[in-house]
């Protein structure tokens, strides 16, 4: 394990002193009173027997160019960090998992080095290793393209119902005018 963590670290650290004109991005939250999951194991091989019920945090997004992208998460407490593709679903947890990584640096740091296709999205899950290990954390992203966000669903949803809100309103606006 031990050997796995370092040759992880050196990558990365590698990757990272090679790519200063690449993009960087950052993302903090905070995992107390998330929702909660069963996660897996750190190789992606099944469901943990003490992860059953850890709070997480995740974070859609896609990136600009295709290539390796290095991450990297601190936490207040002993983080493990997922990569999934196209989509997370908490209650099917293997389901599209890629890649996993638990105490890269020791037990408040987790990270990995990927290789990411361009306008595909991900999903990055942020979680502690048992129930009682969740806080604030922060991810820093790093490699050749840029990171971009993706809205939830919901967040569509939200904006549509808003537009339509906004439209009643405007010709609401406009009957009272010629009446």
């Amino acid at each position: 394990m031990f050997l796995k963590s370092t040759l992880l670290a050196l990558a990365f650290c590698a990757f990272a002193s090679t790519a200063q004109a690449d993009s960087i991005h950052t993302i903090t939250g905070d995992t107390t009173g998330a929702a909660i999951f069963i996660r897996p194991v750190e190789d992606l091989s099944g469901l943990s027997a003490k992860g059953t019920d850890v709070s997480y945090n995740q974070f859609r997004f896609t990136v600009s160019a295709a290539g390796v992208y290095s991450f990297l998460t601190t936490a207040a407490f002993d983080s493990l960090v997922f990569l999934y593709s196209p989509s997370f679903d908490p209650s099917s947890s293997l389901t599209n998992a890629l890649i996993g990584n638990d105490d890269l640096f020791g037990t408040t740091t987790s990270g990995f080095v990927a290789n990411l296709d361009a306008n595909t999205t991900y999903v990055l899950v942020i979680t502690g290793y048992e129930g009682f290990e969740y806080g604030q954390h922060s991810t820093t992203i790093g490699g050749p393209g840029a990171v971009s966000a993706v809205p939830e669903p919901e967040t569509y949803a939200l904006m549509a119902l808003g537009l339509g809100v906004v439209g009643l309103a405007c010709r609401r606006a406009k009957s009272l005018k010629t009446a």
